[in-house]
C-alpha cells in the first residue's frame, strides 16, 4: 500500500479527472453491437441455450414417458389384482355350489333312510 502523500487540491483534481477519462476510453473500447467477437458470443450464447431448452424438453419428454410406463403398470397390476379376485370369487361360488349339493344330497340319504325305516314299520 502506498504511503500517504501530502497532495494538493489541484492534484486530487487531475488525479480524478484522469480516473474519469480512463472510464470513459475503457467505455469507448469496447466493441460495438455489430462487432464480430460479439456477435460470435452472442451466437455461441444462443447456442448454449438452444441446447439447454434441448435437454429440458428431453428430460421432460423422459419424465413424461416414465410416468406412462409406470400408469400402464399400474393399471397392469391392478387388472391382475382384479382377475385373481374374480378368479377367488368363482372359486368361493363353486365350493358353495359344492357345499349346497353335498347338503342336498345327504338330505336326500337321510330321508331316504327315513323313509326306508318307516316302510319296516308299516
Amino acid at each position: 500500500m502506498n504511503a500517504y502523500k501530502n497532495d494538493t487540491f489541484s492534484d486530487r483534481l487531475t488525479t480524478a479527472a484522469k480516473a474519469r477519462s480512463a472510464a470513459l476510453e475503457k467505455f469507448r473500447a469496447r466493441p460495438g453491437p455489430d462487432d464480430a467477437a460479439v456477435l460470435e458470443r452472442q451466437a455461441a450464447q444462443k447456442a448454449i441455450s438452444v441446447a439447454r431448452a434441448a435437454r429440458i424438453a428431453e428430460r421432460k419428454a423422459a419424465r413424461e414417458a416414465e410416468a406412462v410406463r409406470q400408469a400402464a403398470e399400474q393399471a397392469a397390476h391392478e387388472a391382475e389384482l382384479k382377475a385373481a379376485a374374480a378368479e377367488q370369487a368363482t372359486r368361493a361360488i363353486e365350493a358353495s355350489e359344492r357345499a349346497a349339493a353335498l347338503a342336498i344330497a345327504q338330505k336326500a340319504a337321510r330321508d331316504a333312510r327315513y323313509a326306508a325305516r318307516n316302510a319296516r314299520r308299516r
